[in-house]
């Protein structure tokens, strides 16, 4: 994925929400984050929002009767303060770090899923064959939730634990840097810096996220737009699924679209967008919402909250259950 652009970090997000509950962040001004006509929404460049790029720049919005005010932000992280901030009316995020601002204002809901990684995230090793070759080493990664997920369920495939190894943290940039100049053995990443670290350190992908559910991304709305936007939301959200049906049938004709948001060559385009497994409206009524799916979000954000309690990033498991709320894919 193309998530140099997604940064998450912990603790610039766990200061943010102190700084929220303190009150010492504004959290809104008297117009709040758009007029009644028009949906703020906050972006930020990752290949699986995709869906809302095309729909953008073909006027898709204005079609369905939406009038849609987008803020693009460099990278996630600065999409999800303006979220948290009350900037923004729809936020694009990656899911599992969105549990702990769910711990935090239980009126954030997840409404919509627009993809997850299909392995465009993932480790890289060099002479890493068995357990032994694992236990006490040195891996580096960025310090935000959905890498440490990534890294604990490779640990657990492997029959180790996150006590088995230590950690240094970098981005995802500069740990396939530190992988590539052979700083370490163990770097988690992602694309499109994986597949080069990769070859020039002379490892492998040991673990992606490929045909799993480790790291979906989707859209996340408080209750009161839920609540008294419907329409608009309903509206938006035929958008984004016509874009997404259109991507998915004639792909090269919107690589210049996606290349520009992503700040990439439109020839790199097919490359990045194959990490991802885009979802559309029929995906998520039938998968994405069903608990007893395998890939669906309940168990994927279940795993996040319980992994998020268990490194003390959150007083107690989120409801995740309350968290999901299907009714406005169900509504269409």
């Amino acid at each position: 994925m193309i998530k140099f652009f997604r940064k998450r970090s912990l603790k610039g997000l766990i200061y943010l929400l102190l700084f929220i509950v303190c009150g010492i962040l504004p959290i809104a001004c008297n117009s709040g984050p758009s007029s009644a006509q028009t949906l703020t929404v906050g972006v930020s460049p990752w290949p699986g929002y995709a869906g809302h790029y095309v729909a953008m720049a073909k006027d898709m919005f204005k079609t369905e009767g939406v009038t849609v005010k987008e803020i693009f932000f460099p990278n996630q992280g600065d999409s999800d303060a303006a979220f948290l901030a009350g900037k923004v009316d729809l936020s694009w995020q990656g899911l599992p770090n969105a549990v702990m601002q769910i711990s935090r204002d239980p009126s954030i809901k997840i409404v919509f899923q627009c993809d997850y990684s299909n392995g465009a995230d993932g480790i890289l090793g060099r002479n890493i064959k068995k357990p032994a070759d694992l236990k006490g080493q040195k891996v580096a990664r960025e310090n935000i939730l959905f890498e440490e997920l990534i890294l604990r369920r490779y640990l657990e495939k492997m029959g180790l634990t996150r006590e088995d190894v230590t950690t240094v943290d970098l981005t995802a940039a500069d740990a396939a840097a530190a992988f590539t100049a052979g700083k370490v053995n163990i770097a988690v990443t992602f694309e499109p810096w994986m597949t080069k670290a990769a070859s020039e350190g002379k490892g492998e992908v040991v673990f992606s996220t490929k045909d799993t559910n480790i790291v979906p991304d989707g859209l996340m709305v408080r209750d009161n737009v839920l609540q008294n936007r419907q329409a608009e939301l309903q509206a938006y959200l035929r958008a984004i699924d016509k874009a997404t049906k259109l991507i998915k049938a004639k792909p090269s004709e919107f690589t210049d679209i996606i290349a520009k948001n992503l700040s990439i060559q439109a020839a790199e385009v097919p490359e990045q967008m194959a990490g991802v497994k885009l979802y559309d409206l029929d995906m998520n009524k039938t998968l994405s919402f069903n608990a007893s799916e395998p890939m669906g979000l309940f168990n994927s954000i279940d795993f996040a909250s319980k992994s998020a309690k268990q490194m003390n990033l959150i007083p107690q498991e989120i409801d995740v259950k309350a968290a999901l709320v299907d009714s406005v894919v169900k509504s269409l």
